[in-house]
């Protein structure tokens, strides 16, 4: 009887045919020189071939392109995506090598997307049965020893875990092609500069939580507040009311500080001492905090790193929500393989004198996976980024084995004519897990003697007139970090989520802000069609899923469910989509007024040509046909600045990999007589267009090609099917 087993990725096949061959694995191709290995071993003939992440996607049965759709069904992906072309040959493989076995394994990685990958392939090789002839490997790790142990003790298939997320991708599907089209179908016969529009399940509460953000920093109003200090032996000593609300209230503390400077008295001295723990193991939202904050690495490329590592074996799964390390793991065996690694060989072997092998863990847990961790196989061959990844991994694993951090903690609290004033000294006296962790460090401010009841004469008093600052903004690591605590998404879509709103135009800046099309599209839904912005409607369904997982929900119970909330939702839209469309109409052109024309004072706008080049055009065309050319396959913005010399206006642009710059839009304009003959500014590496473009001729525009129009852009819109 002979078994075919499947991996999620060639890496990871690679890795389980070296485990489960011991050397004997031999390495075969089919006719379209995709690679699989064959392991011989008695009667039995173990295959191990590789998917390519999703094999199967869903798509409508139908060709309509309107909507609502709502008869979908599972197909391969490269008969649905040209994109997914390059998947028919690892599906051809998998079908031709399935011919010769009666028993399936699915070995992709442990988690609802691994399952849905495998079950799917099975599901399909196996005549749409699940059967007895499937099992599941269950596996943290890519290490030899893993791999053995979750071939030795394979389990039934985790069906449930399937159904939740066949239900998962059926509802984000739905609901982002749905929604989506019906923002396209509203701009009928309208120009909208070509952008794809959408919003999806999870898409919407999240623009609506940065939104209504983005509302309460507009409105904020500072309020001023005092802050008295007085400096004694140097040290800057802070009056213990804190901030003070009342200028009246400070002036009186300030000036009956003063009148006491010279004769103050140290009051009270309180030393102590804290003890702070390690922090705990890393699940992936702190990885992605942490390496962002650490390691300026964006979030959605930590996760891809860290796959990589996982791939590669050096780190475990990476895809987790827990912070514990059990003990099953042979965490002793790990410290003592990481002390091998001359990057960790001291820290590392600290830990096993000392004979700590007791992890301090965190709060959060995951039933499939233990906390990130590293394996203790020594890296070769990592890139700088995957090398500081793991750096950081490795050091945070070996810092929950230490012992805590001592501070010693000094007050002094001085007292000018009542006023009362303090200092706070720390200092490190036992390093601790610090020692382990060198990507946190703790402040340290030494303080000078000071004498209980001693003199204390202040050299000088400040009074300093602030004012209260609005709430921060959110990156991208704190806002996945957000949208954890609210149960939006899941820990491996937070990330792409965000970058899909950013790459609809909603969201911009490193510190996020919603742009003003962003914000026209939250308050029209908002306004309009509320439940597909609200947040109570996607955790609703996040936890029909999380009961499809656990055997307490059925399947078509949730998917129906979720149906009906999209009837509901497209219906209410319909009702009001002339008003959803003018209202982003309306920030779509403010977005697009660059500034004022020079000839007649009407607004420069952005246009794009029928061969697809923007450029700058008068908006009273054709009455005014003054244009600019733009710099191509770039984000241009308004400064709201006017060239003193050729009174165009000045733009930023912003390119991919390039340093942005500011440019008016004459070309001939004396600001430009020093750039190269290419039209670039010198010694910077950006472009600047020369020559100016005629705007395209206005045609009347049928019924008929406006319907085109709007399908050419649903099918712009389709390829990012499963977009929450």
């Amino acid at each position: 009887m002979d078994t075919l087993i499947i991996a999620e990725k060639p890496s990871v096949a690679l890795r389980l045919a070296m485990a489960l061959g011991d050397g004997k694995q031999e390495q075969k191709h089919t006719s379209e020189r995709i690679s699989y290995y064959e392991i011989k071993g008695g009667k039995e003939t173990l295959y191990v071939a590789a998917a390519v992440g999703h094999l199967f996607t869903i798509r409508q049965r139908d060709k309509t392109r309107g909507y609502p759709v709502l008869d979908i069904e599972w197909a391969p992906s490269h008969s649905v995506s040209s994109f997914s072309e390059y998947t028919k040959k690892y599906l051809d493989a998998l079908v031709a090598i399935s011919k010769k076995c009666d028993k399936f394994i699915n070995a992709c990685d442990y988690d609802t997307e691994g399952t849905v990958i495998g079950t799917n392939i099975i599901k399909f090789l196996n005549k749409g049965r699940l059967d007895d002839r499937a099992r599941r490997m269950k596996f943290s790790t890519t290490t030899t020893a893993d791999l053995l142990d979750a071939y030795k003790h394979l389990t039934q298939l985790d069906l449930n875990n399937f159904y939740a997320g066949e239900v998962r991708h059926m509802l984000d599907w739905l609901w982002g092609i749905n929604l989506s089209r019906a923002l396209t179908h509203a701009l009928v016969g309208r120009s909208f500069g070509g952008k794809s529009l959408s919003i999806g399940r999870v898409q919407g509460p999240t623009l609506a939580l940065l939104a209504k953000h983005e509302i309460t920093i507009s409105k904020f109003v500072p309020k001023p507040f005092w802050r008295i200090t007085a400096h004694v032996n140097g040290v800057e000593f802070a009056n213990t009311k804190g901030d003070i609300q009342s200028m009246e209230a400070a002036k009186a503390a300030y000036e009956r500080t003063r009148q006491h400077a010279p004769n103050g008295t140290i009051e009270s001295i309180d030393a102590t001492e804290r003890k702070i723990n390690p922090y705990p193991p890393f699940d992936l939202t702190n990885l992605q905090m942490e390496a962002s904050r650490a390691l300026r690495m964006d979030p959605s490329r930590a996760l891809a790193v860290a796959q990589s590592l996982y791939e590669r074996s050096y780190i475990s799964y990476p895809r987790t929500s827990s912070q514990k390390l059990p003990p099953t793991l042979g965490l002793q065996r790990i410290i003592s393989d990481m002390a091998k690694n001359p990057n960790y060989a001291r820290l590392a072997g600290m830990l096993l004198k000392q004979r700590k092998f007791t992890p301090k863990e965190g709060q959060k847990s995951d039933e499939a996976h233990p906390s990130i961790f590293p394996t203790g196989v020594v890296p070769s061959g990592m890139t700088e980024e995957e090398a500081r990844l793991y750096d950081l991994i490795a050091k945070r694993f070996l810092s929950v084995f230490a012992d805590a951090a001592t501070v010693a903690r000094l007050r002094v609290v001085a007292d000018f004519g009542g006023e009362k004033y303090a200092a706070n000294g720390a200092k490190i006296t036992d390093k601790g897990w610090l020692e382990f962790y060198d990507y946190t460090q703790l402040e340290e401010k030494e303080l000078p003697h000071f004498s209980r009841g001693g003199s204390a004469s202040a050299s000088k008093v400040e009074m300093k007139e602030l004012q209260t600052q609005p709430p921060k903004r959110y990156s991208k690591a704190s806002l996945i970090s957000e949208l954890e605590k609210r149960n939006l998404g899941t820990k491996a879509t937070r990330a792409s989520i965000i970058d899909t709103l950013f790459k609809r135009g909603y969201l911009e800046g490193t510190s996020i802000s919603v742009t003003k099309f962003g914000m026209s599209v939250y308050e029209a839904l908002e306004k309009s069609v509320k439940m597909i912005v609200d947040e109570t409607t996607t955790r609703r369904l996040e936890e029909d899923m999380e009961s499809i997982s656990k055997g307490a929900k059925a399947e078509e119970e949730v998917l129906n469910e979720g149906k009906e909330m999209l009837l509901e939702a497209l219906k209410k839209f319909d009702e009001h989509k002339g008003t959803i469309a003018a209202e982003m109409k309306k920030a779509q052109y403010q977005t697009q007024v660059l500034g004022k024309c020079p000839k007649d004072g009407g607004d420069l706008v952005i246009r794009r040509s029928r061969v697809g080049k923007t450029f700058a055009a008068c908006a009273n065309y054709p009455k005014c046909t003054n244009t600019y050319s733009l710099p191509q396959n770039s984000l241009i913005q308004p400064t709201g600045v006017t060239c003193e010399h050729c009174h165009t206006p000045i733009i930023k642009v912003i390119r991919k990999g390039r340093r942005p710059f500011e440019m008016d839009l004459d070309p001939q304009c004396v600001t430009k007589k020093d750039w190269s003959p290419f039209g670039e500014p010198k010694r910077t590496e950006v472009i600047h267009a020369a020559k100016t473009e005629k705007p395209p001729k206005e045609k009347k525009e049928t019924k008929q090609k406006a319907v085109k129009k709007v399908t050419k852009r649903a099918k712009k819109v389709s390829k990012d099917e499963g977009i929450e």
